[in-house]
């Protein structure tokens, strides 16, 4: 029996080291795609190609090569670096996808492709609590393109049959790569500043909510989705999926339980306007009902887990 092959591209940022690792525990075999070595000991073994995912023809080459099954696409420019290029990750976005979704539809072994959106579908008009179909009017070139990605994901669903599925992530907290520019990447580099003896500097207003997600509940909302039985998922765009809702203060608050000296200060800059766009939180109900989602870490279990990663910087296990 053939075994499947799970490719991840983008494997060397935030979210696909952690998705690599937990890949790789659960026995799956890997192959790692980027245009960046990864750093994490754990995935030094993996089979790694240095990729560019929009040069179609070595992409395309190289998926074959290694005879890959299910494709993991998480090469994408994020909101606050996006808004400074707007050119560049406008081709990343689009372009890297549409070629994913075109291979994937010309090569008979890639039987699932996921790809992630996320809350910046969102703008002004979505409400407090996005629902699953709400108001989509993104303000930030990351938005949209996230939302007309969507919209591709469901027409190479429907028009040509590539099983390709997508959740709409909130901000994500892990500690074993460094944040690539998004909004919401305070809530991780605050962990790096604690211990230094001056106020951590945070770019959002203090009670600016937002969705947030521990990596560990990402990875799994992944994992979930893609193994679930095609017939269950009645939305061929992306789920909505909540895990958690906070502010930099109350994130802040939280993380003087574990260290009483830890100070902050909050500065905003254009990252609060993007912020100011998006919902306080994701009404997830779609995706618990048809795949089961239910994330597993709150607020104070976040905290706890990235304080203690970041003193033992062993891989989280929350």
């Amino acid at each position: 029996m053939v075994r499947d092959v799970h490719c991840i591209i983008g494997a060397s940022g935030q979210l696909g080291t952690e998705l690599a690792l937990g890949l790789k525990r659960a026995g799956e075999q890997l192959v790692l795609m980027d245009i960046k070595q990864p750093v994490y000991p754990e995935l030094l073994d993996l089979p790694f190609e240095m990729i560019d995912v929009c040069e179609r023809g070595g992409l395309a080459d190289r998926l074959g090569a290694h005879r890959v099954t299910h494709v993991y696409h998480l090469a994408a420019a994020l909101s606050a670096r996006g808004e400074q290029d707007p050119q560049w990750a406008w081709n990343l976005n689009m372009k890297g996808l549409l070629n994913v979704l075109d291979i994937a539809h010309a090569m008979p072994g890639i039987r699932q492709v996921f790809w992630p959106s996320s809350i910046a579908v969102f703008g002004p008009g979505s409400g407090p609590i996005a629902a699953q179909s709400g108001h989509r009017l993104p303000a930030t070139v990351y938005g949209i393109s996230k939302n007309v990605g969507e919209h591709w994901c469901a027409w190479y669903h429907q028009n040509r049959n590539v099983d390709v599925r997508s959740v709409r992530y909130p901000g994500l907290v892990g500690s074993l790569a460094p944040p690539g520019g998004g909004t919401t990447d305070y809530a991780v580099e605050v962990f790096d500043h604690i211990g230094e003896g001056l106020p951590y500097r945070c770019f959002l207003e203090a009670g600016e909510v937002l969705p947030m997600m521990h990596m560990g509940d990402a990875v799994e909302a992944a994992l979930g989705l893609m193994a679930a039985p095609r017939s269950a998922l009645r939305c061929a765009e992306a789920y909505n999926i909540q895990a958690m809702s906070f502010s930099p203060e109350e994130l802040f608050l939280e993380i003087r339980r574990h260290a009483p000296d830890f100070a902050f200060e909050c500065i905003p800059d254009f990252r609060q306007d993007i912020a100011a766009g998006w919902p306080d939180g994701l009404e997830d109900s779609m995706a618990r009902a048809d795949w089961g989602w239910a994330p597993k870490v709150d607020l104070p279990a976040l905290v706890a887990s990235m304080m203690e990663a970041r003193l033992s910087r062993l891989p989280l296990n929350a």
